[in-house]
């Protein structure tokens, strides 16, 4: 065929005759194991073959085995240039559709090596495993993370949405309402301004309220102040009013894009809001680091610890917050995991991918 043997293929160890080999062989159900002859015919053929590809060893042995490849495969004369890569190289790998003898396709991950035996080119064993669940569950969880990325966008559409009306529609109404209150108590008598005045801190107690649930919902800043930013004003915020410590330290080469910015975010904010209901812990402490091309971040406290042992948990499917998190990170490319030991505090620590010019460059 005009291609030279490499200098240290592999060579026939094992005779076919040897009774033992070729019971293993013929016994093993979950790989299809046959031999082809230097030009690619059939020449041997196992039970796990046969289960495989549903060809028969009498229907099977003597064809070529480019029938297990579909048309554009055959067209783009695929089978003839692994066989000339496995005769150069010593082997070929690949992953790819082929087709039974009914017709139906199977996703295949197929290794094919050249057997030598003193530099002469015998023939080629081939080895297939049927791959299709693995590639069936990896589109399913590919495809259930680009759901959730939507979902998660629509939500945080929605939630700039409502912010900006309770801003711009009731906070504003509210604030003109308490300036006319602070009016009419300057022109009533004493017994009137005292109420008056107590009406009016009715409503800027209620504006407060208001303009806090705005901050929670879509914090203003996130869309212009930075990651590092609205996380210390968020920090100082809620961990101020739930009387708990709190330190931000920052080491960022980098400043997150939009999306990873509030992805990164909305974990955190969940993150704190689990210390506050379940941990019992009096600080806290969040880490920003860049870390492999993307953001690493912690929170760590020093609560009662969510894993006895220090093992790491197996999610709770009813508990929305910590897979509301993981998810998050998952649907950008990244990871989250949780750690924690009785007595000596949890750690969520999570990695998202940002893939921008450093601060210095965009500047």
């Amino acid at each position: 065929m005009g291609i030279s043997p490499p200098p240290r293929g592999p060579r026939f160890g094992v005779s076919l005759s040897d009774g033992s080999f070729r019971l293993l062989v013929q016994s093993v159900r979950d790989y299809a194991i046959f031999l082809l002859d230097p030009d690619g015919y059939v020449v041997s053929w196992n039970f796990g073959a046969e289960r495989l590809k549903g060809y028969r060893s009498d229907d099977i042995i003597g064809k070529h085995f480019s029938v297990f490849y579909p048309q554009d495969d055959l067209d783009d004369g695929k089978p003839a240039r692994e066989l000339r890569i496995a005769a150069a190289e010593g082997h070929f790998e690949d992953e790819g559709w082929r087709l039974r003898q009914d017709g139906s396709r199977f996703w295949a991950n197929v290794v094919i090596t050249a057997l030598y035996d003193n530099g002469v080119l015998r023939g080629y064993g081939k080895i297939t495993r049927d791959m299709t669940e693995r590639v069936r569950s990896e589109h399913a969880v590919s495809e259930g993370r680009r759901l959730f990325a939507h979902l998660v966008e629509a939500q945080e559409t929605e939630r700039r949405r409502i912010a900006w009306d309770v801003h711009d529609d009731a906070i504003q109404a509210m604030v003109a309402v308490s300036m006319r209150l602070q009016i009419l108590a300057g022109r009533l008598t004493d017994d009137g301004r005292v109420t008056a005045q107590r009406l009016v801190e009715g409503v800027d107690a209620a504006i407060t309220r208001l303009r806090d649930l705005v901050f929670r919902l879509r914090p203003p800043s996130l869309d212009g102040q930075g990651l590092v930013g609205i996380l210390a004003g968020y920090l100082e915020e809620t961990a101020d009013e739930w009387g708990m410590d709190h330190r931000l330290d920052h080491e960022l080469d980098r400043e997150p894009p939009p999306e990873i910015a509030t992805t990164a975010f909305r974990i955190v904010q969940e993150a704190l809001t689990n210390v506050h209901k379940h941990a019992r812990a009096t600080e806290v402490r969040v880490g920003l680091t860049s870390v492999d091309e993307g953001l690493l971040v912690e929170v760590v406290d020093n609560g009662t610890g969510a894993v006895p042992d220090g093992a790491d948990p197996v999610l709770p499917t009813d508990n929305f917050g910590l897979v509301d998190m993981r998810e998050r990170a998952q649907a950008v490319g990244g990871w989250w995991e949780l750690h924690g030991e009785r007595g000596r505090g949890t750690t969520v620590r999570f990695w998202l991918p940002v893939n921008v010019l450093p601060v210095e460059e965009e500047q």
